[in-house]
Order: C-alpha cells, then structure tokens, then sequence
C-alpha cells in the first residue's frame, strides 16, 4: 500500500475551454449524471454551453463558474469509478476552485454548491458591469515590491500565484497606471490580462455583500478531509469560519503560493491531482515547488493515466 498523500487542486475562472466534459459525459455515467442534475437545477443547457459554446457565451462570469464547478466534480467523480475509492488528504482551488473543493470534500451537497457558485458568478458578473476594472500579471518581481506598487496606484493585489507571479486588480486606468511604472520597481514583465473586471479587489464589494446572504442558506458540515481556503492559506473546517472565508475571498487575495507551500511543506502531500481543463494549477505548483508530481485531470486518457498513478494509494 503506498504511503502517498494525494491533494486534489481544482480549476478557477480562466480555465475554461470549450468542449470541457463531452467526453467524460459519454465514457462515465457519473458524469453525465452531474451534467444531467446541473442543467435541472439550473433551468438552463449549462452542458450544451460547456460542450458547444460559443466560446464568448461560456467565458460569461456567470456560465464558466457553475461550468467549472460541475467540470471538476465530474472529473473525480470519473476518476473514483476507474480507480475506486483513494485516500485524500488534502483539497484546495483557485478562486472559483475553493467551492468546488469544499464540495469534493462533502462540505455541502453538489446542488447547494452548484447555486450558490451560479448566484457567485452572476453578483460578480453585476459587479464588473457596474466598474470599469482589469487585472495585470506581475512577472519576475520582489513579492514586497510588487505590494508597494499595488498601494501606490490604488490597486489590489488578487492573486500570489507562483513564486514570482503575482496579479493586480482594480479601476483599469490605475492598473494602467501600475503596468507602466512596474519596469522601474524591478519587476521583469507587466501584462494586462484580458479579463472583463477587477475580480479579487474592493470593486467586488457588493458581489461580497450579496454573497454573505446566499452563503447563510446553504447548509454546510465539516470536510471530510483538509480544505485550504484561499484568503488565509490555512485549514478551514468549522461552518461559520468556511461561509465567513468564502465571502471574504471575493474581494480578498488568493494566497495561493502559501497554500501550495503548506500542502508541500507542512502537510508533505506528495501527489496533487489537478481536476479541470488545461494544466495551469501543474505549472504554479512546478513554479512554487519544483519536482512535485501534479497530474492534469481532464478528459478520459488523463482519467486512464491519473488511475493509474493512483493504484494502491
């Protein structure tokens, strides 16, 4: 029996692709299941705009969201009919991914999840219709510097993502503003990200607010396993603190460098599975801590692989 500790790492918004979960759908009866159970909850095809797009209409806030969330589950939900029932130690997600993890880990049942991250996805997506915000990816700059310059043009930081990459959000002419001077602060690279608001930042506030509401409804229980919440990179287990986290994490700082840190160094995970489309969680971890194994967990031949890796965990 080996002695590894799986932590399981789940997509957040940007992820998406079209297309994301066909295949599942029509190799897994579990996932076409969750496909089926979401598209009833929702009133609306969430799996024909997974499946077929148009890519403009999935990347909408409040359609990538509950997509991302059912994508994820069904990715495990796939992987644990191949492999059977594996130990997990740990579960954590980018941003939007922290809910779908807290699902994985049974804190609330898969319907309660998938309407409070659609009611998540729409606050926000009223939230960036109502400011004109942008993010911008710092590369290659002192952790300490890149929070200066975040203070000193007014801006938030939204994202510690990697060793060396950091994203700022907030009004776009003061992102602006933080691209041009980022050079001279020492930071390699400064990109605006093609994004439609400032997510993560003070301009999310009334999104936050609106949340807390919809987050008091849904009944919650502890994990079955550690959930790293993004904003204090720290275990969360207890209802109260788990709905409190969740809401602050629409306006507070993904820390996800420390999350990956913990699970790695404190926790000694040392097989993380990325659940979602593309492989961007692999590469911040390879990024924060070099030579850890992450396999990307989307589609039937990396469910196969992943199965395999798992045998006798």
């Amino acid at each position: 029996m080996s002695d590894k500790r799986v932590a399981l790492l789940f997509s957040g918004q940007g992820a998406q692709t079209v297309g994301m979960g066909r295949d599942l759908a029509a190799a897994f009866p579990v996932a076409a299941d969750l496909f089926k159970k979401a598209d009833a909850v929702l009133g609306y095809e969430l799996s024909r705009i997974a499946w077929e797009g148009p890519e403009i209409e999935l990347t909408q806030t409040r359609h990538c969201q509950p997509a991302l969330y059912v994508h994820g589950l069904a990715c495990l939900a796939a992987l644990r009919s191949v492999a059977g029932h594996f130990g997990v130690h740990a579960c954590a997600g980018l941003s939007l991914g922290e809910f779908t993890a807290h699902a994985a880990a049974g804190t609330f049942a898969f319907e309660a999840g998938l309407r409070l991250v659609a009611e998540r996805g729409r606050l926000m997506q009223e939230a960036c219709e109502a400011s004109a915000g942008g993010m911008a990816a710092m590369i290659g700059g002192e952790e300490a510097s890149v929070v200066q310059l975040a203070a000193d043009c007014g801006v938030d930081v939204a994202n510690f993502n990697s060793t060396g990459q950091i994203v700022l959000s907030g009004e776009i002419s003061k992102i602006d503003q933080a691209v041009a001077l980022a050079k001279e602060r020492g930071i390699r690279m400064a990109k605006a990200l093609n994004v439609v608001g400032a997510y993560h930042s003070r301009l999310m506030k009334p999104a936050a607010d609106k949340l807390g509401a919809a987050l008091a409804e849904v009944p919650m229980h502890t994990p079955s396993c550690m959930v790293i919440c993004n904003v204090d990179a720290d275990q969360v287990s207890e209802p109260v603190r788990i709905r409190e986290t969740l809401q602050r994490q629409v306006t507070g700082s993904v820390r996800w460098t420390q999350s990956m840190e913990r699970l790695v160094d404190e926790e000694k995970c040392d097989l993380f599975l990325e659940l979602g489309p593309g492989g961007v969680l692999s590469g911040l971890l390879s990024r924060t801590r070099k030579g850890i194994p992450c396999l990307s967990v989307t589609d039937v031949p990396s469910i196969e692989a992943a199965a395999t890796a798992l045998a006798g965990v």
